[in-house]
């Protein structure tokens, strides 16, 4: 009888460690329903005064990067883009429910990463690639199939962890 009691306390032991797990175990990024997928074709204007761009029809692999100006870690994690873009790696932004004025200023003000960048306003890109929230970076194949995704800011962790493997693997570096 005394072994009935104790049941339920650890049956509850249990099921903690399997969602902290869960929860706090590795990331995987092959879970994402995304990678494997191609990106999604919308059309969406330019950013005034900069390229736009296709997903269809850019050549070779890149880092897609969701954004806004009204997004602090965005703000957090834009000097990591310029270097990267500094190193070669072709870099095209989505900025998000944002307007014209302030995407431009953002750029102005911080450095233009961007090989391209489209205005997204209705979500329509993001909608397309499940994004929960900004910022947001994929990396797409040179055939326009994601391979990885890196939800939040990118920090040197998460450059060294999650981006640079890939890309070294889609680039053939």
């Amino acid at each position: 009888m005394n072994g009935l009691r104790l049941l339920p306390a650890g049956v509850l032991v249990v099921l903690v460690a399997v969602f902290a797990w869960l929860l706090l175990g590795p990331e995987r990024v092959s879970d994402d329903p995304m990678v494997g997928q191609s990106v999604p074709s919308v059309t969406l204007e330019a950013l005034p005064g900069r390229a736009g761009f296709d997903p269809a029809a850019i050549e070779g692999p890149y880092l897609l990067n969701i954004w806004g100006s009204w997004c602090p870690p965005c703000r957090a994690e834009h000097p990591l883009l310029m270097r990267l873009s500094e190193e070669g790696i072709p870099i095209y932004g989505a900025a998000w429910r944002d307007s014209p004025e302030n995407a431009g200023r953002f750029l102005a003000e911080l450095g233009d990463p961007f090989a391209g960048v489209v205005l997204d306003p209705r979500g329509e890109l993001v909608i397309g690639l499940g994004v929960t929230g900004a910022p947001e970076t994929f990396i797409v194949d040179a055939d326009g199939i994601i391979r990885a995704r890196h939800a939040g800011p990118l920090t040197p962790q998460a450059l060294q962890r999650d981006i640079i493997p890939v890309w070294n693997e889609v680039s053939g570096e």
